[in-house]
């Protein structure tokens, strides 16, 4: 696995090597010790899957508060995804800056989205399938989200928004007087 920066301090991209045969494909989804760089000490305490079927769909953009803020590691297993993790944290030099990977089985990326970051995705293929490994339970009353189409983030998302729950219409946007994450 070999771990990539990004502009965003904690926001990292992992890649896998994938072992092709006629058989077929290995690869490793998780590794404690090649991961122990971007994971530290944190235990993978949740693990979760969605499928959204419809291309254009997007889901987010979700985070938590503390004191259950929560690091995602998100790998696409089906389909294609534009995955999106957005910086919330106080005090952060990259304070409501976005950065985004294409992720799909065939590049065999996986997002890490710190804790004090919104995540979000939209759907390029039909039927795409997200795992995501997490380091908090989720808890309902810690939950939050921003609007996809927040101004004040400016997110470009690939294609026209073809499906969006009623939950994550209803998100607010951001006010001025948000000052982000304390974490």
């Amino acid at each position: 696995m070999n771990i990539h920066a990004t502009a965003i301090s904690g926001v990292l991209v992992v890649e896998s090597a994938r072992i092709e045969d006629e058989r077929g494909s290995f690869g490793r989804l998780f590794c404690t010790r090649e991961l122990e760089p971007a994971v530290g000490d944190r235990r993978i305490v949740q693990v979760n899957h969605s499928r959204t079927r419809s291309v254009g769909a997007i889901r987010g953009m979700h985070f938590q508060y503390p004191p259950v803020t929560e690091m995602k590691l998100v790998r696409c297993l089906r389909g294609r995804v534009w995955d999106v993790a957005v910086d919330l944290r106080a005090g952060s030099p990259t304070f409501l800056r976005w950065h985004a990977e294409e992720l799909s089985p065939g590049n065999c990326r996986m997002m890490v989205v710190p804790e004090g970051c919104a995540h979000g995705f939209q759907v390029l293929e039909p039927d795409s399938e997200l795992l995501y490994l997490h380091t908090a339970f989720y808890t309902p009353i810690s939950e939050a989200g921003l609007r996809y189409d927040d101004p004040a983030l400016s997110v470009r998302w690939p294609l026209p928004v073809r499906d969006l729950s009623a939950r994550d219409a209803l998100h607010p946007l951001i006010t001025k007087d948000f000052s982000g994450i304390p974490l």
